[in-house]
């Protein structure tokens, strides 16, 4: 991506986001319109596939907080228009020049300056093309240390520089749920159309980004490639949900299992069970623990955590609901919400006596 872009792009315009958008409603429009553009859910259509490269370029600019600050800073200078780094004249009415928009912060008295590079590199200046008092930088000087092209001291702000190295590589890939957790080797296509295969560890996250180094686009000669930064959708599960390196999963019990105490099956996201021992007066919502069930990183393992969830039959046959009548005769003296409801009077009647004294 070149400065030209950033100055001719609004990438909040391709993602539908306000300027003042939050991070967490930046990343929600990306995931909204890279599902719906995604090529595995438009084959063959180039215009989905070119849109969906587009939202992908704004996502990686706008997701990154100084990216996006930079990229904020550059539109602000540049104020929209169109111009190029030390050309002749304006691309037409009312799109200034490179020389229009900064001769006055960098010019002599008021002089408009043409800058170009600098002696010594590539391309070299040109004679007359220097300013009195020492040479002037040129755009791409001024812009480099935002794209991490420049050399020492470029960026704004006075910051660190980077080393000059190749272009990093946009890339995305959407997993499957156990596929995500269990890691897997895949290949990608990045945002200029190649495709690079990669191995993705095992307990990636939806949203999250991978970097892969020097896996992105070529420097040249005597200078390192650019990164492959992959970010990672990862489709839902019909039975599990994450949360960290744990799984959670609801498991259905019956009333006899809960209040007689049983021991019941929880499935696992490799496809197998987990024995599970359900104690004697269980109540819906309980959670089980399966340790070392849950998603395997490089750095721990987690759990499985089983909300146990009683379910109540929607059809009873005679004999059951001879047994159930039964039960509830032999139960007829306990009062389930005596405990809530007395809890309640005993808030409401504090409540009245703190008011009355106020």
């Amino acid at each position: 991506m070149s400065g030209q872009d950033w100055i001719e792009k609004d990438f909040y315009a391709e993602l539908g986001v306000p300027k003042d958008a939050s991070a967490a409603d930046v990343k929600k429009a990306y995931r909204k319109l890279a599902r719906t553009l995604h090529p595995d859910a438009n084959p063959g259509d180039a215009a989905a596939e070119k849109r969906f490269k587009e939202v992908g370029e704004a996502y990686s600019v706008l997701s990154d907080a100084e990216k996006r600050q930079q990229y904020d800073a550059v539109r602000a200078m540049a104020g929209g228009a169109r111009f190029s780094a030390g050309g002749g004249g304006a691309a037409g009415p009312g799109a200034g020049g490179f020389e229009d928009l900064f001769g006055g912060m960098f010019g002599q008295g008021g002089q408009r300056a043409r800058y170009g590079p600098g002696p010594g590199a590539p391309g070299g200046r040109g004679a007359g093309a220097g300013t009195a008092g020492g040479t002037p930088p040129g755009f791409e000087d001024l812009l480099d240390g935002i794209f991490g092209q420049g050399g020492p001291g470029a960026g704004f702000g006075g910051g660190p520089s980077r080393p000059r190295q190749g272009a990093d590589v946009q890339a995305s890939t959407t997993l499957d749920f156990t596929t995500a957790a269990e890691g897997s080797t895949t290949t990608l296509r990045a945002g200029d159309g190649t495709t690079v295969t990669a191995r993705i560890p095992a307990g990636v996250r939806d949203g999250q980004k991978i970097r892969l180094r020097g896996k992105g686009a070529s420097g040249g000669p005597g200078v390192p490639p650019g990164d492959l930064v992959i970010t990672v959708a990862v489709r839902p599960h019909p039975v599990f949900t994450r949360e960290g390196d744990d799984l959670r999963v609801t498991l259905p019990v019956t009333f006899a299992e809960a209040a007689l105490g049983a021991d019941v099956e929880a499935p696992t996201l490799d496809g197998g069970t987990v024995r599970l021992r359900v104690p004697p007066g269980t109540p819906s919502g309980r959670v089980l623990r399966a340790r070392g069930r849950g998603v395997t990183t490089a750095k721990r393992t987690g759990d499985l955590l089983v909300t146990l969830q009683v379910v109540v039959p929607q059809r009873l046959s005679d004999e059951a609901r001879a047994a159930v009548e039964a039960f509830a005769a032999a139960t007829s003296g306990d009062d389930a919400r005596g405990d809530l409801l007395r809890a309640a009077r005993g808030a409401s009647s504090r409540g009245d006596r703190s008011g009355a004294r106020s």
